[in-house]
């Protein structure tokens, strides 16, 4: 597909403004930029928010929110005339269920909220709840000198980090990072200061830095925290990294789903490049269309692109090759939201914040708990600390998601031990985005492993086979489709298959959810 002239326009965002892919939209646009129809319908069509502009209303498919009723109140709001269809999860599983009015998500929505708007989308409301958007993030307040992030104190806006890491020589900040042990907090886990030295090193002077914002891990709702509280430490944080790697172009790609975030992180950016805080330094704002896929880092610069959000083949990977096909640094939400604090407070002292590993942690818990929401705790806790802290649980645990759909399930036996990323991985899960979800012994492991498989086949892009199939073949097997007559026993084959020859995270992992329910709990397959 050809660039379009403003290399920083992308053709998703000027759909958006059509209010998505109506009618006669594609045609106007190709008459306005010269490109084909073909490739703006196809860029259009692979976008959830754009493809069905005609559903104003989705209700949120996850687990927890179908823990919490999510299909009695899609129901409710079919049977209300609303437009509705069901959606992937909407990183509010603390505030379950959850509701997409148009690009505004709706907190705790209950059946009377549904037949009260008398089948009219603009009169769908949740009690109110939509204006006091923040949800649960425990009392941090006594503890806040052993916290990295402190979501509970106020912003600061005095730019101290990144003025002292303006005195600081690259290198010395580099050593820094490497010294604190941070590591990706999206679900990698890898050592941030390799991507900063990678970055700082490629011969391209011409560099950008892109800001992950696109949560959609089913389970995790952190970096919508991180957004809504501390704006402040999100903007300083990329500001440094810009500086110490010698960019000047900041890209924010937030999920579309994203309006209230996005637009406190909006007024924080015009409030910021008004005061002059951040000297020779732009920020540019980039909403998502709905596509789980574009929180992969390489399918996420091709939205930036106007492109189909689809990975790219790695090697060459983002810090060489990456937005425009320059060198560039990327970087989830709560990983660079970490780095004014290395800065004022050192690497040592980061490092000490952690357990097992270094530092302090963002964990989200829903599910059969008390208290749903966001905890920062030492990077290492266990599952039964966590839920200590979000007040128990709610009936007899059976098992629990460490890290989001993509981590698979573990049984109560393993609730003592470490969330973290090694400790996790020794077991073939994962601690990914720290989405834990929190099951009881009135769940059956198949209904869940279903729902997980579901929704991987939904969001899985289609372009490799052994995903695309995959996805497909799991979900059908699982649930007595198609595949019924070969049941369950070509399910490591495949979860094989879809490992070794895939291109991205999603086809690699996407098997979890039903081989570690088969492990764990096979008399809920008998």
């Amino acid at each position: 597909m050809s660039a379009p002239t403003d290399p920083h326009s992308t053709i998703p965002d000027r759909l958006a403004n059509a209010g998505g892919l109506k009618k006669g939209v594609a045609r106007e646009l190709s008459r306005d930029t010269g490109l084909h129809e073909a490739d703006i319908y196809g860029v259009g069509s692979f976008y959830h928010l754009l493809a069905r502009p005609e559903k104003r209303v989705r209700v949120c498919g996850g687990l927890s929110c179908q823990l919490a009723g999510s299909r009695e109140i899609l129901s409710a709001c079919q049977a209300a005339g609303l437009p509705t269809e069901e959606i992937s999860c909407l990183a509010a599983c603390d505030r379950a269920p959850a509701v997409l009015r148009d690009r505004r998500t709706l907190p705790m929505v209950t059946i009377q909220d549904a037949e009260r708007s008398g089948g009219k989308v603009e009169d769908l409301c949740s009690n109110g709840s939509e204006s006091v958007w923040c949800g649960t993030i425990g009392p941090q307040e006594a503890d806040a000198e052993t916290l990295c992030l402190n979501l509970s104190a106020e912003p600061d806006w005095s730019g101290s980090a990144f003025n002292a890491a303006s005195t600081m020589e690259p290198s010395a900040l580099f050593d820094l990072i490497e010294e604190s042990g941070l590591q990706g907090r999206g679900g990698a886990g890898f050592p941030a200061h390799i991507k900063w030295r990678a970055v700082a090193d490629q011969a391209e002077q011409e560099r950008y830095i892109v800001l992950n914002a696109d949560e959609g891990e089913p389970g995790t709702f952190k970096d919508r925290e991180i957004l809504l509280r501390r704006p402040d430490l999100v903007l300083e944080g990329l500001a440094i990294a810009a500086a110490a790697t010698g960019s000047s172009e900041i890209y924010l790609y937030l999920r579309g789903e994203f309006e209230v975030p996005g637009g406190v992180l909006a007024e924080a950016i015009q409030a910021t490049t008004e005061a002059g805080r951040f000297p020779g330094i732009t920020f540019h704002m980039h909403a998502g269309q709905g596509a789980y896929i574009c929180g992969e880092e390489t399918a996420m610069l091709e939205a930036l692109e106007g492109k189909r959000g689809m990975p790219r083949l790695k090697p060459p990977f983002p810090v060489e090759i990456g937005l425009w096909n320059k060198p560039t640094l990327i970087h989830n939400v709560e990983t660079i939201a970490c780095i004014p604090g290395i800065v004022l407070q050192g690497g040592t002292w980061f490092k000490d914040l952690g357990r097992t590993e270094a530092g302090s942690k963002l964990y989200c818990v829903s599910g059969h708990v008390q208290n749903p929401g966001t905890y920062e705790l030492p990077l290492g806790v266990s599952l039964d600390e966590l839920v200590e802290a979000a007040g128990g649980y709610v009936g007899t645990l059976k098992a629990f998601s460490p890290g989001g759909a993509s981590s698979g399930f573990l049984p109560a036996s393993e609730r003592g031990r470490a969330l973290d990323f090694k400790g996790l991985g020794a077991i073939g899960s994962m601690l990914g985005s720290a989405g834990v979800v929190v099951l009881n012994d009135t769940i059956n492991m198949r209904w869940a492993a279903e729902e997980q498989l579901r929704f991987f086949e939904e969001e899985s892009c289609g372009q490799c086979a052994p995903c695309r199939i995959g996805t497909h073949y799991l979900h059908a097997a699982v649930k007595g489709g198609e595949e019924k007559s070969l049941g369950l026993t070509h399910v490591a084959d495949v979860a094989w298959q879809m490992n070794e020859g895939s291109i991205c995270g999603l086809g690699q992992a996407a098997a979890l959810p039903l081989t570690s329910a088969l492990k764990y709990f096979p008399e809920d397959f008998a």
